[in-house]
């Protein structure tokens, strides 16, 4: 189709790829003056928008100069990687974002590495040069360098290394093609993209139909639909077309919808041609992956392969005493339901059945895309059980264990380079690589086994006093590294159920930190909080001061205990131990032990690895 761009915005974790977007269709018209557009329009998912970062890609158009141009808003974290390589297959060129002082990070190579995969023509833009910590010479060399490097390691000896780089600053909402020269709109990006630089969508010449399924979506008035960039041919409405699955199974089905992306809404059309990314409605039972085809010419497509799982963890209906108080209690079958939807709507999510009916074992990138299925689910009004994650480990041709490895690099203030190295070196990992940012801040990269990150970010977040920022990037499978206890210190562990008091965690303090207050529901095996020692202890955290014969008066209102941090999900999946289980409710996250009674339990730990 002529006059069209497909362009993909891709970049690390909050390089600004949502505001950039934001400010592009701010500029090319795409509102009204008087239209009232939120902040981050594009994060529209509640989850997103609590979080400040982009969890699933979205797709929104907007006319500049006679083009229609195609805008998707990728993730920038490292365990949505698979949402990336699935836009990818729906462009032709990408945008790619580096922040001005951090400079390229693990998901810039990997998405990058994915972009020159696919021969994706790549712009560069240099953001947040507005930044007083600012590097952006050091930068643009840095970015020449990454691109050399991966045209050498994947033998493109043939790709134009000559990337026209351009400078922003997308939350003052102006770009410029010379750093010096400071103007006051996005046109220099804007005009990049409908230039000659991207070429119009790669389209297969002939009248049959091919449609790759590329991702999935739901409506109360149009039932399930799915998206993907057509190929090749025209789609119609009210025509059928056939639908080629996993099993090779082609099923006849009729369009009932067509749509295009406009603005950050949807269009209805009769009709739509090659190269146009369309939502289309009439088929009940697709996949990603599934090719849509002309009756006539069924001819499908190669499926969707994303890089492969690297963590699990167990998934379980909720079985403690309070089951079924805070929210619906889940069967095991509704479960299996949730996670195979979960699944469906996402290619680098896979599920399996455990020895126990009970069990579900859930298998993605990593435990933030964990995490947020299970916020999902429970914001729906569900319980459930998390056990600690783990990685998947496997086996080579010789028989030897294998574990997944993977490069961190940490930007952290200079004077925390001691403690930080210290903590990765006791988790197995291996220091690469060390150069200084600015003055005050150094860049340290890693080599470690993937267990060895389970966990470790909060206490990587209380190392550096929450300046530190650290990202990874899976470089793949090598030799197991050995045993590695997962939690230094033990828990404290109710032995008896009822509601926590003031009196008894007051004289618990000495015992270690709590993660209860006073008022909470407990029962026996539920943990309130971390011991000072290596091994577990039961206590009494529901005992009350008995009333004396002679007492002063005001006595009682003296105790004062310490703040007790937010309970997160991840907190939880991170903190917990083997014989652990995270009890999720649409109100609470609780620790608890899986064996609940404490004559059934020993305290004494060890390694479970």
């Amino acid at each position: 189709m002529s006059n069209l761009k497909n362009i993909a915005v891709v970049a690390h974790v909050d390089h600004g790829k949502t505001t950039l977007v934001d400010e592009l269709l701010k500029q090319s018209g795409t509102f009204s003056e008087r239209e009232q557009v939120a902040e981050r329009v594009m994060d529209s998912g509640e989850i997103e928008k609590e979080r400040g970062i982009t969890i699933t890609a979205k797709n929104c158009a907007f006319n500049y100069k006679g083009y229609r141009v195609n805008l998707l808003d990728t993730p920038g974290h490292a365990d949505f990687g698979g949402e990336v390589e699935r836009s990818l297959m729906m462009v032709d060129g990408v945008l790619l974002l580096v922040d001005a002082a951090e400079g390229p990070l693990p998901q810039t190579r990997f998405v990058l590495q994915k972009a020159l995969a696919r021969g994706i023509k790549i712009g560069v833009i240099i953001n947040k040069i507005d930044r007083p910590d600012e590097r952006i010479e050091e930068v643009k060399g840095e970015i020449e360098d990454l691109f050399l490097e991966m045209a050498d390691q994947m033998n493109l000896e043939d790709y134009d290394l000559d990337i026209p780089i351009i400078y922003s600053s997308a939350k003052e909402g102006w770009a410029t093609n010379d750093p010096a020269v400071k103007r006051s709109d996005m046109n220099p990006i804007l005009d990049f993209i409908v230039s000659d630089f991207y070429p119009e969508p790669q389209v297969e010449e002939g009248d049959d139909l091919r449609l790759l399924v590329t991702n999935l979506s739901y409506s109360e008035y149009k039932g399930p639909l799915f998206v993907g960039r057509i190929g090749k041919g025209t789609i119609r409405k009210n025509q059928n077309f056939t639908r080629c699955d996993r099993d090779q199974k082609n099923k006849s089905f009729k369009v009932s919808s067509i749509q295009i992306y406009d603005k950050i809404g949807f269009k209805e059309v009769d009709s739509a041609s090659a190269g146009e990314i369309v939502i289309i409605a009439g088929s009940t039972e697709s996949e990603i992956g599934d090719t849509i085809c002309s009756t006539t010419a069924i001819n499908p497509l190669p499926r969707i392969e994303v890089e492969p799982p690297t963590v699990s963890v167990n998934v379980s209906v909720n079985t403690s005493p309070n089951s079924g108080q805070e929210g619906d209690y889940l069967t095991s079958r509704k479960l299996e339901e949730l996670l195979q939807e979960s699944c469906r709507l996402n290619v680098a999510l896979k599920y399996e059945h455990t020895e126990d009916p009970k069990v579900l074992k859930l298998k993605g990138r990593g435990e933030l895309q964990l995490a947020i299925v299970f916020e999902q689910i429970r914001r729906k009004g569900f319980e459930l059980m998390i056990s600690r994650p783990e990685v998947l480990f496997k086996t080579d041709e010789n028989g030897e264990k294998t574990e997944p490895y993977e490069n961190v690099v940490v930007d952290i203030p200079s004077d925390c380079t001691g403690p930080i190295t210290e903590k990765l070196s006791i988790r197995k990992g291996i220091m690469g690589n060390m150069m200084p940012i600015g003055e005050s801040r150094t860049r340290v990269e890693f080599r470690i086994p993937s267990r060895g990150l389970i966990g470790y970010r909060s206490t990587f977040l209380t190392d550096t006093r929450g300046e530190g920022l650290i990202s990874s990037e899976f470089l793949g499978y090598d030799k197991f590294a050995g045993i590695m206890l997962s939690r230094q210190n033990g828990a404290i562990i109710s032995d008896r159920a009822g509601k926590i008091t003031p009196y008894a965690l007051f004289n618990l303090l000495n015992n270690g930190k709590m993660y209860v207050v006073p008022g909470d529901k407990c029962y026996e095996g539920m943990v309130i909080g971390e011991h000072n020692k290596v091994n577990d202890t039961n206590v009494n955290c529901v005992r009350e001061k008995h009333l004396a014969a002679m007492r002063t008066a005001g006595k009682d209102v003296n105790i004062v205990l310490p703040p007790v941090q937010q309970k997160t999900l991840e907190w939880a999946m991170d903190w917990i131990d083997d014989d652990e289980w995270v009890e999720v409710t649409p109100l609470n996250i609780r620790v608890r032990k899986k064996v609940l009674p404490a004559n059934k339990r020993s305290v004494l730990r060890g390694d479970k690895k």
